[in-house]
């Protein structure tokens, strides 16, 4: 099975339509799916009724890095879904918000440990949204469902 570049997946999720109403843009996808960053402008179809960003969007352009990073990092073998996430807000949000993605080396290799013998493994990941200032606006955790497929 071929496997999409980076910059496809970025292009794809650029113009699909609830990222494309809500103002939300990927900027960047690392070659080898360890770090993707998203930016969010406060416009007329983002902003609520007090005039920041709306919640669901700030939770909107979180939702399927983790899992997109971890389908594309662990490969054909692994089973990877979104299982359940929660978001804290901390401050309103205003401008320009951003978030960066990141996975490393260390959290692929225990995912690959605790999922060996096929057993489910539910990793929690975070990711902070940040204003231009680099102040936190909301925190968003993830729980992904990681699975090793049978006779692999």
């Amino acid at each position: 099975m071929l496997k999409p570049s980076p910059r496809l997946i970025k292009t794809i999720i650029n113009l699909w339509p609830p990222f494309l109403g809500a103002g939300i843009k990927v900027c960047h996808i690392a070659s080898d799916w360890k770090q993707v960053d998203v930016r969010l402008r406060l416009g007329l179809t983002n902003r609520n009724y007090v005039g920041v960003h709306f919640g669901g969007s700030l939770y909107s352009m979180t939702d399927p890095f983790f899992m997109l990073m971890l389908i594309q990092s662990l490969g054909p073998d692994y089973v990877v879904w979104d299982k359940a996430g929660s978001i804290e807000y901390h401050k309103p949000g205003t401008g320009v918000v951003s978030a960066r993605f990141q996975l490393d080396e260390t959290q692929l290799q225990d995912i690959r440990q605790r999922t060996a013998g096929g057993e489910k493994y539910l990793p929690e990941l975070k990711v902070d949204i940040r204003d231009q200032a680099g102040d936190i606006v909301a925190t968003v955790n993830k729980t992904l469902y990681v699975r090793r497929k049978k006779g692999r």
